[in-house]
């Protein structure tokens, strides 16, 4: 079942901000980080255990369908999404906290595409849809992202834990749990992410 995914602009930012011409903040808006960004549904090829996870672990992930970055760069499907375990800097507060960070994309035959990526939704896996038909993994949600979103709060994601992102972060996104337990992530777990190309591209790792 799909969620709403809050999406916020800061309001204090936006009674700051002066007015100006249309085509200035057309241009304005076609240079912003968001602007660079596009959809892309990511399903995790591991498990992930919040409460044993340690800052630099690697968090792998497949990309569900094709996707053109807005510099051209083409990701194929089954692509590799690869992330880390990443220290929260936005310093919420929570039970048990897990912060990631999707940094490099890895296509098959070894070019690395440095991303920045931000979580704009996370899905348990699902084994068959509302008829009753199969799904793999990654298929199971369309991406959230369809507008420029500044932040992320998603109360409720998972059962109890939190979904806080901001593209302004270095992280991609925190989940906190909100009970009394750590959490953990199942192999096949969706993301929806919205992602950017970074500025270095090369062979192999």
């Amino acid at each position: 079942m799909k969620r709403q995914i809050a999406i916020y602009v800061a309001s204090a930012i936006l009674c700051a901000a002066p007015v100006f011409p249309a085509a200035a903040q057309a241009q304005t808006a076609a240079d912003s980080p968001a602007s660079q960004m596009v959809s892309a549904q990511v399903a995790l090829a591991q498990n992930l255990d919040a409460g044993k996870a340690k800052t630099g672990d690697q968090v792998r992930t497949t990309l569900s369908d094709k996707v053109t970055l807005r510099n051209g760069t083409v990701l194929p499907a089954g692509t590799n999404i690869v992330g880390v375990v990443s220290t929260d800097e936005m310093q919420l507060t929570g039970t048990t906290k897990l912060a990631l960070t999707f940094e490099k994309a890895v296509l098959k035959n070894g070019t690395t595409v440095p991303i920045k990526a931000t979580i704009v939704g996370v899905f348990q896996p699902e084994t068959e849809d509302a008829s009753g038909r199969p799904m793999k993994a990654g298929e199971e949600h369309t991406s959230a992202f369809s507008a420029r979103p500044d932040a992320v709060d998603e109360i409720g994601a998972l059962p109890g834990v939190d979904l806080h992102s901001k593209i302004s972060s270095s992280n991609s996104g925190v989940l906190v749990a909100t009970g009394k337990h750590d959490f953990k992530l199942k192999w096949g777990s969706d993301f929806s992410l919205a992602i950017a190309a970074g500025t270095q591209q090369h062979q192999g790792e």
